[in-house]
């Protein structure tokens, strides 16, 4: 009985020993492994108008520069919301802060604050003519970009057309490196937007409120373009 179960023992400490090496052991050495990439793009008219509206006051209390702020907001909020529409013309707030103003000898001598309202949608005419109409909030950028709808509907003939490349360059490498196939090891897809030339920028002073007075604020979209990446290793056979 002993002797068994010195032999069962010595068996498990070579199984053991056996799997640690296995653990232990450097992987194969990969041969025959290219990595490649391609890109797909497709250029597309920008769809979505994002416009910035904002406000700052100054006061030597920060209750009052907050009432100042509120008030506003809250007249461009009543102004905005009766044209909103879903997707057309979406409200939101941006920013609203209040902050000390120091003077020479360090201490606080009064206060200032600012508050945004952002019209965001694909109606560009219901946008900024309702920014036309907002007397207490004046624009403060302007920015376009492409709506989810847009960047799905181009987004698949980008990511076909970088597939296409990727198995083309796949099959052109192989056939160089002298082999006659080859097979897909792993793959990576990503996708972004750029927009040519510069980006819209703040602009340098804001308006004062109401010189848009009851007319819509001229703007005109550029185009976007939708990159599609894909990248990976393939197994040349």
């Amino acid at each position: 009985m002993k002797i068994t179960t010195k032999l069962i023992a010595a068996g498990a400490l070579i199984a053991c020993a056996g799997a640690s090496f296995a653990q232990n052991s450097p992987p194969p050495e990969l041969r025959n492994v290219v990595q490649l990439s391609a890109t797909g793009t497709v250029e597309v008219q920008q769809d979505l108008l994002v416009l910035n509206l904002a406000t700052s006051k100054e006061a030597a209390d920060a209750a009052t520069v907050q009432t100042q702020l509120k008030q506003a907001l809250d007249a461009a909020l009543a102004e905005a919301k009766r044209n909103a529409q879903t997707g057309q013309l979406d409200v939101r707030t941006g920013t609203f802060g209040l902050y000390p103003r120091y003077g020479k000898d360090g201490k606080i001598n009064g206060w200032q604050g600012r508050a945004e309202l952002v019209l965001e949608g694909r109606d560009f005419a219901r946008i900024t003519a309702t920014a036309g109409k907002i007397q207490t909030l004046a624009i403060s950028n302007v920015a376009f970009g492409l709506s989810r709808e847009a960047r799905a509907k181009v987004e698949g003939e980008a990511q076909t057309q970088a597939i296409e490349q990727f198995k083309a360059r796949a099959a052109e490498l192989a056939k160089g490196f002298g082999f006659s196939n080859y097979s897909l090891r792993e793959v990576a897809v990503n996708s972004n937007e750029m927009v040519p030339g510069p980006r819209p920028r703040m602009m340098a002073m804001e308006a004062k409120a109401g010189s848009f007075s009851d007319s819509a604020v001229p703007v005109e979209a550029g185009k976007a373009q939708v990159i599609v990446n894909v990248s990976g290793s393939v197994q040349m056979r």
